[in-house]
């Protein structure tokens, strides 16, 4: 051990004084790292951050010297286990992610290996041009990636693999070799060209012939009727032959004009045997998936499975005409072409996330990858199918096919049983079996992600032990010390070992949300987070809000991906040793904005946020908590305090002393760039029971009962008047919650991991609404926070109280309430442009589309931003977050209040939002009721 140790230190010591990058041996930089998007875990010795092919170098040097093995990573999401390693990792997302150059008139690209392809497409876009793979990772996924596993995506039918599109390679070998690999043996290292020349006939007869064959290297591509591509036969190699540092690459020209032809099927095995015949009419795509996959089925035709065949042309009418033709050619049962942009990609969104929610069964069991990507000739496909049915249902096993029907490539994954021995075993015995019904079928074990770890051992099924052997030989020319990724490809370690969940306890964690998705546990909900990295995306894309931290930041330990490996490696307790302790884990934690985001934009349903308030209570039990935790925690009793004394005016006149103010904010934890909102003179409730209520009413739609949020109550009391002349001109009876003990979501002490406390709170709640709550009342909610958490955290606080579960389903949004109880009501006509965000809680839990039909029928036009406002309830305020809650705002709040037209209602339903419009801009935003009351008010006059 004290060897292992001194070796450990000289490695790092020598990284550290010959790498300009960042080396990182600590304990968080190895967790991160710990695993890809597959089935597997390896715990490495460290982390290279390189910033050039130099620190590139100078790492296999030491490492070299030590024995260490390298192992590449770009965006993590590898499927079979290769971008995870036992030595060094070199992480190129953080410095080598340039786009060299772009030459529109040679349609090539110069691409560093960080790259994330998204960025390259958008930088091609304007020339026309773009780079035809495109996996379904395309907004996070590295191109230094893309070549190690020769990725495809859903446009290979028309413009093949990544390696066809690799011109040439920079690349650094083992030994410190820097090659240049392209055609005509360029580049080859010695020993290469003898090792072929001499099994030119083995190579000539030893590979299926097939539009997606990834499995094992590709030396068939130097073959002199090949034209001797090196370039190309590194491609796939999984980063064992050496370390890409640059590419040039091929782009092609895109379609001006794309028309979707989505065709409806009986089930996949139609739709499969369907999909080959397409291919003569010169399809971009020919895409399938089953009903299974589909959270909602409202925008598809008719079927039980699908194919997504895209069309391109000069012009919409022309990509529409080959679509149409598409689908007289076809044999459906319903059909539906699409030429608008965003229905595209609306349509599109459903077919790239399956690769999320096929981890997870219909019943909501688990379901994990490993057989992912087999590939047969695409006239095979359905044949196969059948078979691959039968060999689960012969095992046992669930599994739901989707993928690139059209290249013959099946995605899949079963819900194998990878916690037990019994289960593993069968793991293993399927995993046998299935290879030998593969390679019946004339196909390949991998069709898009590679071997790695999970298929490689299975090589001899495909290819034969004596071309495996030539496999290992042509590693050894390349890498003769074996310093690259070893246990890749070749001399492999078993499929059944290195099992990520091995680590994990097989008891339950004793934790206080209930987690009603998982059956109870946190261990199941940590692996809910499969490593797809939607979470990584470094721009929102439209609504989403996930991840704002990780944009801010973009570091890894921040995106919501990071966070659930720290938590997995602190269940596992081998790195991250002190548990609920951990201050790695809490470090991590600590931007996140618990927005909830990804509880809905996660395709699998992560939810940190809950995760974030379940760590935070464990590890501050029976330990002083940050100020801020009091402070802004327990706002709900301060507020109720400086109500029930009457001293909003003394609050307001400290806080207004900026010396005062400052000693307050610091003492309190909240960031001094902050301004202390002021508190209302007058509460919501007190104004109304005054007789704030006015307005004609036509009584007997309904009743509801308008909760008197934190917010709203004590903070911006003129959003529940402006609601209340809102609902009473709808014809709404509005009563007050029933007077006696305060009403509380517990919002504020869940987000700051108070938890006991929290459920004190909403118990003391529900006591005083018991009687109400027998009625099934209406619980109308203005601040979207309050709402979720009455929607969410309270049924999963207190799972085990009937009465939560009611208030639950008694809760209604504004607009929901409006939509739900005075349907045939009319609001007052504003026809004014309309700005501002979406509250990422309405977004992520409540879902906005009463809103905006509310706002259409308002006349007020124009699309909400998404992202999250940065604030976030009490994060925006604490010490130590005001810049990246202000970089959170910058990203599409604020933008898009700068570009609105002069006469734009610029609107925040939250608290949250408003105030970071405030302070940071300058602007007032309103919550959509006082913006309706105001129109009221017009049309009285």
């Amino acid at each position: 051990m004290a060897d292992l140790q001194a070796e450990l230190a000289g490695v790092r010591a020598e990284l550290r004084g010959t790498v300009r990058g960042e080396v990182g041996f600590d304990v968080t930089s190895r967790a991160l790292t710990t695993m890809d998007a597959s089935n597997y875990r390896r715990v490495p010795l460290g982390v290279v951050a390189p910033r050039d092919a130099d620190d590139v170098a100078a790492t296999l040097a030491a490492c070299r010297a030590h024995g260490v093995p390298v192992v590449a990573r770009g965006g993590g999401t590898s499927i079979a286990g290769q971008a995870t390693g036992t030595g060094v990792v070199l992480d190129f997302t953080r410095h080598m992610d340039g786009l060299v150059s772009l030459d529109p008139e040679s349609r090539t690209a110069v691409v560093q290996p960080g790259l994330i392809l998204d960025r390259l497409q958008r930088a091609a876009a304007p020339h026309g041009l773009r780079f035809g793979p495109d996996p379904s990772t395309h907004s996070r996924c590295t191109l230094g990636g893309m070549i190690g596993n020769n990725s495809c995506g859903s446009h290979s039918v028309a413009w093949g693999t990544t390696a066809d599109s690799v011109s040439e390679l920079s690349v650094i070998s083992a030994r410190g070799d820097r090659l240049r690999p392209g055609r005509d043996w360029a580049g080859a290292p010695e020993g290469l060209r003898p090792l072929v020349e001499g099994e030119l006939a083995r190579l000539r007869t030893g590979f299926p012939d097939l539009p997606r064959r990834i499995s094992g290297y590709a030396l068939d591509a130097l073959l002199p009727e090949n034209g001797a591509d090196v370039a190309r036969s590194f491609c796939g190699s999984e980063g064992t032959l050496g370390i890409v540092t640059e590419a040039v690459v091929r782009l092609v020209e895109a379609p001006r004009a794309r028309a979707l032809a989505v065709l409806g099927y009986a089930d996949e095995s139609a739709a499969a045997e369907a999909a080959a015949g397409l291919l003569a009419h010169g399809p971009l795509t020919v895409e399938g998936m089953a009903a299974d996959l589909v959270r909602s089925t409202a925008d598809l035709p008719r079927g039980g499975a699908w194919l997504f065949v895209e069309t391109g042309g000069d012009t919409a009418a022309e990509a529409r005409t080959r679509a149409e033709t598409i689908v007289r050619a076809a044999d459906v049962l319903d059909s539906l072409v699409v030429t608008d942009p965003s229905g595209q990609r609306a349509l599109w969104r459903i077919r790239e996330d399956a690769s999320g929610t096929a981890t997870r069964m219909p019943d909501g069991s688990e379901a994990w990858p490993g057989w992912e990507d087999c590939a047969v000739p695409p006239a095979q496909l359905g044949a196969y199918l059948r078979d691959f049915r039968g060999l689960l249902t012969a095992h046992g096993l669930r599994g739901t096919p989707y993928g690139h029907f059209g290249d013959g490539c099946i995605h899949v994954r079963i819900d194998f049983d990878l916690l037990t021995e019994a289960g593993i075993a069968r793991f293993r015995g399927f995993s046998e079996e299935l290879a030998e019904l593969v390679t019946a079928h004339g196909g390949s074990l991998s069709g898009e992600h590679g071997d790695g770890q999970a298929r490689a051992e299975l090589l001899p099924r495909m290819y034969g032990a004596e071309m495996v052997t030539l496999f290992e030989r042509a590693k050894g020319v390349w890498d003769p010390d074996d310093l690259l990724n070893p246990g890749m490809l070749v001399r492999p370690a078993p499929l059944d070992t290195n099992l990520r969940f091995s680590v994990l306890p097989r008891e339950p964690v004793d934790v206080v949300f209930g987690y009603p998705a998982d059956g109870g546990d946190f261990s199941a909900a940590v692996r809910r987070c499969v490593g797809v990295a939607k979470c990584r995306t470094p721009e929102a894309a439209g609504a989403s809000v996930m991840c704002p931290s990780f944009r801010a930041t973009g570091e890894e330990e921040h995106s919501t991906r990071g966070r659930a490996r720290l938590l997995h490696e602190m269940l596992a307790g081998e790195l991250v040793t002190d548990g609920w302790r951990s201050t790695e884990v809490r470090d991590a934690l600590d931007l996140c904005l618990s927005c909830k985001g990804c509880r809905t934009d996660c395709p699998v349903g992560v939810d940190m946020a809950t995760y974030k308030a379940e760590f935070l209570h464990h590890h501050y039990e029976g330990r002083r908590r940050p100020a801020a935790h009091y402070a802004m925690g327990w706002l709900p009793r301060w507020l109720r305090l400086v109500a029930r004394t009457r001293t909003a005016w003394l609050v307001n006149s400290l806080a207004s002393v900026r010396p005062l103010a400052a000693v307050a904010k610091r003492l309190g934890g909240i960031a001094a760039e902050r301004e202390i909102p002021r508190v209302a003179g007058t509460t919501f409730t007190r104004a109304w029971r005054r007789g704030a209520r006015k307005g004609a009413r036509t009584p007997g739609r309904g009743r509801v009962f308008l909760w008197p949020d934190t917010f709203t109550e004590h903070l911006s009391p003129t959003v529940g008047l402006a609601a209340v002349r809102v609902l009473e001109a709808a014809g709404l009876d509005v009563l007050p919650i029933p007077p006696g003990k305060p009403v509380c979501c517990g919002l504020t002490y869940v987000s700051t991991g108070q938890l006991d406390r929290a459920r004190a709170v909403m118990r003391g709640t529900l006591d005083a609404m018991s009687g109400l709550l027998e009625g099934a009342p209406h619980v109308v909610v203005l601040e979207p926070s309050c709402a979720a958490a009455l929607r969410t955290d309270l049924p999963e606080l207190l799972p085990d109280d009937p009465r939560a579960a009611r208030l639950s389903a008694a809760v209604l949004t504004f607009a929901e309430a409006l939509e739900r109880l005075a349907p045939d009501w009319t609001p007052p006509r504003i026809d004014r442009p309309a700005a501002g965000q979406t509250h990422c809680h309405q977004h992520a839990i409540l879902g906005d589309a009463p809103d905006r039909r509310l706002r259409e029928a308002a006349g007020l036009t124009g699309e909400l931003a998404g992202g999250c406002c940065g604030v976030a309830g009490n994060f925006g305020f604490e010490k130590g977050h005001y810049e990246v809650s202000a970089t959170c705002a910058e990203e599409q709040l604020l933008p898009s209040v700068r570009r609105a037209p002069e006469d734009a209602v610029i609107l925040a339903d939250g608290f949250s939002c408003r105030t970071q419009l405030e302070q940071l801009a300058g602007v007032r935003g309103r919550h959509l009721a006082e913006v309706l009351a105001e129109a009221l008010e017009g049309e009285g006059k």
